[in-house]
């Protein structure tokens, strides 16, 4: 009787592990998303390579009380957004998720940006070299490149 009851038990424990394996792996610390991106001493300042005004945005990476904040601000008009909180691996791209509560907006952005992003959304990275990152969101992607100081 026993042996039956391992046998009914034995795929819901399978289902159980699988599920904490497939987790994301995050990151809140620099250190951290080093380690996640596989870049052992990673660029803090990215400028956008890939804008056709002349005035890139400059992202940075800094921890923040427990957390990282991405600032992003736009040359000579000041800051685009900036939001707080991890950034997790989703497959092959690595995704910074925030709330309405994360995520600043300033002067310099758009109104599509605002309202795309005012309740919450994602920053989508994609390593596309050991020196370039493609971040994404609604309505808006760039190219970034390390910013050599």
């Amino acid at each position: 009787m026993l042996r039956t009851c391992y046998w009914f038990l034995l795929p819901v424990l399978l289902t159980l592990n699988g599920e904490v394996a497939a987790s994301p792996v995050c990151a809140t610390t620099i250190k951290e998303l080093e380690r996640l991106l596989d870049e052992p001493a990673l660029p803090q300042t990215w400028a956008e390579t890939t804008m056709d005004d002349g005035r890139p945005l400059v992202l940075s990476i800094v921890e923040n009380h427990g957390s990282l904040l991405l600032g992003f601000t736009k040359t000579g008009e000041g800051l685009w957004a900036e939001s707080s909180g991890a950034i997790c691996r989703s497959g092959s791209v690595f995704e910074a998720r925030f709330s309405a509560k994360q995520i600043r907006i300033g002067p310099a952005a758009g109104w599509i940006l605002r309202s795309s992003l005012k309740n919450g959304g994602k920053f989508t990275l994609t390593k596309l070299d050991s020196d370039q990152l493609r971040i994404a969101t609604s309505g808006w992607s760039g190219e970034f490149s390390p910013v050599v100081e």
